[in-house]
């Protein structure tokens, strides 16, 4: 699981979250740090995303610990998965390989016709920090 300083990123630059089964995240309400972190997953059966004209939902169905009904999309962070973040890439992904020089994970995609590499420890974090530069690339 990418790290949260690096989900709020992606989600201020503008990674939108269109919730479903397996979906993990956390209340962004809530006072904790990057490394021991409660985590919730959206699943038919406990945790259900529920549209409605005003806006998006995550609904408790009563078997989780927290005494929560609800919780709006917004109040919520995302916490994508690497098969998300590659598909986010879509067609600019080229490689994801090991950078043993580095001890790390690098992710090569063409942006604007330009390769781009991203180094991080781990090929969840590699693919985020590619995703994070082109969404933020395509804002500006």
């Amino acid at each position: 699981m990418i790290s949260r300083p690096l989900a709020l990123r992606l989600r201020e630059a503008g990674l939108r979250w269109r919730p479903q089964a397996g979906d993990r995240f956390q209340l962004l309400t809530q006072d904790m740090d990057s490394t021991g972190t409660e985590a919730f997953t959206v699943s038919d059966m406990t945790i259900e995303a529920h549209t409605y004209p005003s806006g998006t939902v995550l609904g408790f169905n009563g078997t989780t610990e927290w005494a929560l009904d609800s919780v709006a999309l917004e109040d919520a962070l995302w916490f994508p998965r690497e098969d998300q973040l590659r598909e986010a890439l879509k067609h600019t992904f080229r490689r994801l390989e090991r950078d043993d020089e580095a001890d790390g994970w690098r992710v090569t995609c063409t942006f604007r016709g330009e390769d781009r590499t991203h180094l991080a420890d781990s090929p969840e974090d590699a693919y985020a920090l590619a995703v994070l530069a082109e969404v933020e690339a395509a804002a500006s």
